[in-house]
Order: structure tokens, then sequence, then C-alpha cells
């Protein structure tokens, strides 16, 4: 009877294996290397399928490995071969979003300290074939937040609605609107308080729409909020990812607040309705893009959206004079 490799032994038959190539051997060992020299806490590789977990853990003697995959099926076999393993169940994020997400839940089941170092690898450009790497330092992005937070998080607004909302407004940092910045502010849990220190801008484009229409759950609707985003007022998201209100203006009380200068009046009113209520606040600046999580009047996480993808343009080419001298 022919003998398989954990890795290969795929539960729904249709998942295709991350080869276990020359390029991928190439970037693995340039990448434990780099963690070794730099001296980072971690190295992390991201994949699109499961593969070779033997040759993935061999090398990686002096270091903490995590796999991660947007799909616990693409990991098959690698906890059994002794390997952490972190899911992101994000199968239609750009890829540098995925590996956002790893860090953080990472962090979360305390597996990472949020200022450890992490060399990652990972599919960057294509599909399939490991081609990039990247040096992370995880106090930038996750600073004051920690595993203690993050459980606080769940309790207060349940973790896959948090995750709906900061990756939409991470979204709506990054893409803008018809090539314009964007800035909002999201309000999620605790709503019936929450509304207590609201009023409408103006007219509420939800109003009068079913409970399923305002569903966030939905792609359909994160695509209609991404148009409600540029208007002026706050969103307000119920603890169930339900859109309860849009166009809010955020009137709660702002004595006792500090927040770092340049931070605009979204800011202020996210930091002071978190402060009075149970509530989360979420705001996307319009200046940069940037994504702030405020709980209890202070920002608990920020998160700079990757940048706008590249565009390439034509340039005027002169082919050099064919004239003998």
């Amino acid at each position: 009877m022919p003998s398989f490799a954990p890795a290969l032994l795929l539960p729904t038959g249709r998942m295709t294996p991350q080869k276990f190539n020359r390029q991928f051997a190439k970037f693995y060992q340039v990448a434990i290397q780099l963690a070794e020299t730099v001296e980072a806490d971690a190295l992390l590789v991201v994949l699109d399928g499961p593969t070779d977990w033997q040759k993935i853990k061999a090398p990686a003697t002096r270091i903490k490995l995590l796999v991660s995959a947007d799909h616990p099926d693409k990991l098959a076999g690698a906890a059994e071969a002794g390997l952490t393993t972190v899911v992101v169940n994000m199968p239609d994020a750009p890829v540098f979003e995925k590996l956002t997400q790893a860090l953080l839940e990472a962090v979360a089941d305390d597996i990472l300290v949020p200022g450890a170092a992490v060399m990652a690898v990972y599919s960057g450009f294509e599909a399939g074939t490991i081609d990039s790497l990247s040096y992370i330092q995880l106090d930038e992005h996750l600073g004051r937040l920690t595993a203690r937070d993050l459980r606080q998080l769940e309790t207060s607004v349940p973790l896959e609605t948090l995750k709906t909302v900061v990756d939409l407004a991470v979204d709506i940092g990054r893409e803008g609107r018809e090539g314009k910045p964007v800035g909002t502010l999201f309000v999620i849990g605790d709503t019936r308080k929450v509304l207590q220190f609201c009023h409408p801008a103006g007219f509420d484009p939800v109003r009068g729409h079913s409970r399923d229409e305002r569903d966030l759950h939905d792609p359909r609707t994160r695509e209609a909020v991404k148009e409600i985003a540029q208007l002026d007022g706050a969103i307000i998201v119920t603890a169930d990812g339900i859109v309860e209100r849009a166009c809010q203006i955020v009137d709660a009380p702002h004595a006792n607040l500090t927040l770092s200068k340049g931070l605009g009046t979204r800011h202020w009113a996210a930091a002071a309705i978190s402060r009075v209520t149970k509530a989360i606040a979420v705001v996307v600046s319009e200046t940069n893009g940037t994504v702030r999580l405020f709980i209890n009047g202070e920002v608990m996480l920020r998160i700079e959206p990757f940048r706008r993808a590249m565009k390439w343009i034509d340039f005027d080419y002169e082919p050099p004079s064919m004239t003998a001298e």
C-alpha cells in the first residue's frame, strides 16, 4: 500500500498543494538566514496550499516558526507535523491584508507579543509562487495592543464583526472613492446607548432597508457602505454587524480626553463616544487613510493601509539618430 506525506492528504480532494520547489526553497533559506541575522522573534510563512511540512520545519531549528493560510484545509497536516498554524479566514482579501491579519491573530492567541519582530515569506505577486520577504516590527502597528485587550474586544463586540468593519475601513482608507481620499467613522456595538448621543446629519440612506440589506457580512452591503462613507456623519453598526443608522452626528462629551496633535473632529467624536459607551469606534483618516480603533476614549490599534496599486505610465522616447557623423 503506498504511503503519502501528511501535507498532501487533502480533506476536500480539491485543494492545490503549494510545491516546495527550488524557488520556494531559496526564498525560505534566505528568510531563515535574515531572521537569524536580525534576531527576529519569529518567521511567518503565508501559504496558498498545503506543502511539504517537514521541509518547512527541518531548517528552522533556532527560530519560532508559524505557518498561515486563509482556510484550514490549506494547512492540512501542519499541526500534526508540529508546526504552529494561524488561519485567517479571508479568502478574498489581498495578500498583504492576510499577512497583517495573521500577525494580529498570532498576538490574540499569545503566539507573538505585540512588540515582536517578524520575518515573513509569502506570495506577493503571483498566487502559489513564493516570491516576497518582509521584515515587520509589530509595535509599529499594534503598539499597546495586547492579547488581553484583544480578548476584551471580542467580549464587547464579536471578533467577526470587528474584523469585518476594520477590513472595510482599511479598504476605504486604501482605495478612497473615485480617486479621492475618503474619511469616515464607524461606531460598533452598544447601539441603543450610542444613539442617545447621535442625531441625523440629513437624509439617512439606510433608512427603510431590510435587515438583510444592511448586513455587513454581505459583500454587496459593504460595497454600498463604501459609497455612503463619502457622506457626512458616522455609520452606526450593531454588535452583530447590521448598519443601524448612517449620516449621524455624534455629540458625546469630550471632557478628560487627550489625543495626538493633528487628529480631527472624527477622531475626537470617536474617542468621546467610546468613552461614554461600551462601543468601539473605528476612524478612517481622510488625510492618509490611516485606520484607528478607539476603546474607552483611547487609540488601541492603528493600521496603515498598504498604498494604492502602482500605475505604470507611458513615457516619450525618441530613438537615437541614425545619421552618420
